[in-house]
């Protein structure tokens, strides 16, 4: 059994991880508790679901254009420094939240406005810490370590919402931002007492593994370039380097195609019953899931083919879509009084599987770009990761959305697996050496 529980050596071998680890856990509480808040105060401001809707456009905007110059900044100035910098341009936007509920500005535009001063600087923190964390411990601890880290970020889109929804009937929306503003501060401490991480050079010792691959026009940048050029530069390299771009492509093809959110709420209200409970309790599957996968994630510290595990998570993310779609087109758009328990169940294990397949992926994903990605690129390309993973949902969405309305949600998501299926298994087909990928002998 503890082969099968979430390797911690990671937290025992680095106390500057395990800072890191405890601080961005309770900084991530507090992050979903605020994202709920905000939500909350948009509503009761405007009434308009729509209105809702457009914090995610200003969240989505800074967060693509700030994510790959981001990187770039990671890359050429100290690490430690860019933490702390976007640490407390975050900090400082969770107390500005909290003033503006407590004096009642009822300004629509100014959350706006604030919500996308912290996308960007989220989109310049995320990068920085990703890349920090292989300078802390070595190559074979990532699995480990990005576990670690998918399991406090489930938890806490698991109970960040139940917290912040239950702050705002207990004490208002400043109450609840203020409660981010206090968790925030056990990540900026953490960030403080890291060490100096400057630029490492784009050759020689510390360039990190897979510097050795033959060099391109991104390797002979020199370090102090930064702007346009730089984040081009590292586009550059990912177009040329074939496993970390299938390892971006499989998952823009998972999300993209097959990302489920989107259809719940109709769920709840055509299919199974219960309406915004069931849609809860679906989403509550899908993140208990992912903190499944993660507690149980001792194995993946010994997987070497990274490459085929990550095809295998994908597939079994597609299937469980596909399984979920297959109950919703069996039950039909019956509308029923109740709830469907037995939908339900169904319907949560298959989103069970889903999150627990994807949080499999994020790992390995993580680990082949942290591993086979030289230092000095670390942050560029941890920007477009970025932008992936947050541009690939929010893009799904829009699209199993719109196939919904074309047929039924229950063939859109079926649709949507199969497609998934069919895209990832071409990219296999197109890059054999992703399918080959060892991580005792990281290549890009």
């Amino acid at each position: 059994m503890p082969r099968l529980l979430a390797d911690v050596t990671p937290l025992r071998v680095s106390p500057d991880y395990r800072r890191l680890w405890w601080g961005l856990g309770v900084a991530n509480l507090g992050a979903q508790v605020t994202v709920v808040a905000v939500g909350l105060q948009v509503f009761r401001l405007t009434h308009s679901t729509l209105a809702v809707g457009t914090l995610g456009l200003f969240a989505f905007v800074p967060l693509v254009v700030l994510g790959l110059y981001g990187g770039a900044l990671v890359d050429r100035y100290d690490r430690r420094r860019v933490s702390i910098i976007a640490s407390l341009v975050l900090w400082t936007v969770t107390l500005a939240l909290a003033a503006q509920a407590w004096l009642d500005v009822g300004s629509v535009g100014l959350l706006y406005g604030l919500v996308a001063v912290q996308s960007a600087a989220y989109a310049v923190l995320n990068p920085a810490r990703m890349a920090i964390i292989p300078r802390l411990l070595p190559a074979a601890l990532m699995p480990s370590a990005n576990a670690l880290q998918t399991l406090t970020q489930n938890v806490a889109m698991t109970g960040g919402p139940l917290i912040g929804s239950a702050l705002v009937v207990w004490g208002g929306y400043g109450w609840a931002y203020a409660v981010d503003a206090l968790l925030f501060t056990a990540s900026l401490w953490a960030v403080w007492r890291l060490p100096a991480l400057p630029p490492v050079a784009a050759s020689g010792a510390g360039a990190g593994v897979g510097a050795g691959a033959a060099p391109s026009s991104a390797t002979r940048t020199p370090a102090r370039l930064t702007g346009l050029r730089s984040v081009l530069d590292g586009l550059r390299y990912l177009a040329t380097r074939p496993n970390l771009r299938a390892s971006f492509l499989v998952d823009l093809a998972a999300m993209i195609l097959a990302f489920p959110r989107v259809l719940w709420p109709a769920v709840g209200v055509l299919y199974l019953g219960g309406g915004e409970t069931t849609t809860g309790i679906l989403a509550a599957a899908f993140a208990a899931g992912g903190i499944l996968a993660s507690l149980l994630s001792g194995p993946l510290g010994r997987v070497h083919l990274q490459g085929r595990a990550i095809v295998w998570a994908v597939t079994g993310w597609a299937l469980s879509v596909i399984a979920f779609g297959a109950l919703l087109v069996a039950v039909g758009q019956e509308r029923p009084d109740g709830v469907l328990v037995g939908g339900l169940v169904v319907a949560g294990l298959a989103l069970a599987l889903a999150g627990g397949s994807d949080a499999i992926s994020a790992v390995l994903r993580q680990s082949v770009l942290q591993t086979a990605t030289p230092d000095h690129l670390r942050g560029r390309l941890q920007g477009v990761f970025v932008v992936v993973v947050v541009g690939g949902p929010r893009l799904g969405e829009l699209w199993v959305g719109a196939q919904a309305s074309w047929f039924t949600e229950g063939w859109a998501a079926v649709a949507g697996g199969l497609a998934c299926l069919a895209v990832l298994w071409l990219i296999v087909w197109r890059t054999p050496r992703f399918w080959r990928y060892d991580a005792r002998d990281p290549q890009p």
